[in-house]
Formats: structure tokens, sequence, C-alpha cells
């Protein structure tokens, strides 16, 4: 809905303020479709010249991503410090047995089920389960497995933020390629010289929308889309930090409740559970594990 208002005040400012000092909207209306089509279509076939076909599929979900925003909210980031509460204390007080039935196969696993939303991503859990694992088989030093960690983190980050260095690249470009249309403009004008000055004023004109369009879309769209969706990958990739704090400050020997708590300190502040409200959580996911541990 933001971004929805935010195209609207662009457009309606843009060419209301055109209107409002004499502009006639007409020239520009009568010439937008022809130098859109240049502009744009050039813009397309150099995004696909220059990007595989992967990157150009995760592009065109990643606008989608940029206008519905973050993926995770409060309750996701409470979820995932009770996740972790529970998997750090069953390790500390069961062992590498008792958790490896958990992570081997997590879909099956009643700790991961009472999640399902942090169970639907796969890239997260597969990141929690491998790290976990390689805890049982003595990778336990705290400066390695923090090294080993934020290499994938930094890969995973690399490998989210590739649509967004294509919509830059983008933006870049549209400018010269409104340049372009307008030069063609130009030489359509120059080639009816002989035509009266007010035709001729109206094809310059017309010319000039594609240098218009070409500073427009990138400036007040590709551009801002491309920093917004930057925004939506930084924020989702943090739970990946959180994840990292939890599980090095347990392989340094922390308590598992202080552990947790220093990953709390890593989500973001406006997505942060409360102490209090971590406290609630961590106490349910206690309950779970002890009725889990009974039966």
């Amino acid at each position: 809905m933001f971004n929805s208002i935010g195209i609207v005040v662009v457009l309606v400012c843009v060419f209301g303020s055109f209107v409002l000092s004499g502009g006639k909207l007409a020239v520009v209306l009568h010439a937008m479709p022809y130098e859109l089509l240049a502009v744009s279509g050039a813009a397309v076939g150099a995004f696909m010249l220059g990007n595989s076909v992967s990157i150009a599929r995760r592009t065109l979900n990643g606008v989608a991503r940029a206008f519905r925003g973050p993926h995770w909210r409060t309750a996701d980031y409470r979820d995932l410090l009770a996740l972790l509460f529970s998997l750090l204390l069953l390790f500390r007080k069961g062992g590498a047995a008792k958790i490896e039935n958990h992570i081997d196969d997590p879909e099956n696993s009643s700790i991961f089920a009472a999640y399902p939303r942090l169970l639907a991503d796969a890239g997260l859990i597969e990141f929690i389960c491998d790290y976990l694992r390689a805890m049982t088989v003595n990778l336990d030093d705290p400066h390695q497995l923090a090294e080993a960690m934020e290499s994938d983190i930094d890969r995973h980050h690399a490998e989210e933020a590739q649509p967004v260095h294509a919509l830059q690249t983008m933006a870049d470009g549209l400018p010269a390629l409104g340049i372009v249309a307008a030069v063609l403009g130009v030489i359509k004008t120059m080639s009816s010289i002989d035509q009266p000055t007010d035709i001729l004023g109206a094809m310059i004109g017309g010319a000039l929308v594609g240098t218009f369009l070409g500073v427009l879309l990138s400036y007040c769209f590709v551009g801002p889309l491309g920093a917004k969706l930057a925004q939506v990958v930084d924020e989702d990739c943090k739970a990946y930090s959180i994840v990292k704090a939890a599980i090095v400050a347990h392989a340094q020997g922390m308590p598992t409740q202080l552990s947790i708590e220093l990953a709390r300190r890593m989500t973001p502040s406006e997505a942060a559970p409360s102490f209090a409200e971590l406290e609630a959580s961590l106490d349910d996911a206690q309950q779970r594990f002890n009725l889990a541990q009974a039966a």
C-alpha cells in the first residue's frame, strides 16, 4: 500500500505540475507510447542480454518481493528464538544422540513442527541443521564455527542481492536509453525540416519525451525499487545472523537462555521481541520440551 501511494504521488506531482504550468499534455501522450516502447524495450532487451535466466526470474520475483516488504515479522523472530532455544537445550541435555533425529529429518520433527512458518523457509532450516550437525561431529571450536557460518551468510546474502544489482544496472542505463530515443526523434524531426514551425515544435517536444521517460523510470521507479529490494533482502537475511549468534554462543559454553538473549539482540529493533515476550515464548518452549522428554 505504501509503495502504491508513492507511485501515485510521483505521477500526480510530475504530470500535475506540467499541466498546471501550462504544458500541453496532448504532446506528451501522443509521443509516449512510441518513446516508451523504445526506452522500455531497449531496457528489457539489455537486461536479458546482461543476465542469466535464473537471475531474470529472481529479479521478477524480487520486484514483487519489494512491494510485499520483509517476510519476517515480530512473531517470526520470537518463534525463531524459541526454536533455537528448544534445539540448543536438547543438545545440551541430551547430546548428539538426542538431536540427530530432529536435524536429520526436520519435516517430521516435533520441535520444528511447532513452527510451520519457519519450517517453510528451507534455506534457513538447512542452515540451522547443517551447523548443529557439524557440532555433533566435533566442529565445536567457536572461532572456526563463526568463520564458517559467516562465510555461508555472506554467500547467501550475495546470491539474494543479485536481483538488486540487476535492477540498479537497469536504472543506471535508463537515462542513456532515453537519450537514444530522443536522438531518434531528432533524426525524424530533421528529416521533416521543411514543415511549419508548429509541427516541428511538436516533433521536437515528442522526441524529448524519450529523455523524460528514461530519467523518470530510472530515478522514480526502477532505482527506488532496487533500493527497496535491497532493504528487504538485508532485513530477511538477519535471521541467519541470529542463528549464528545463538549457535556460536552455545559453542562457547554459555547457558542456553543467555545464548538466546544474545541472539535476541541481533534482531532488527522494529521487530525485536521484548524481554518479557521472549520469556513467555521460551516458557512455552520449555513446557513443550519437558512434555516431549517425559513422553
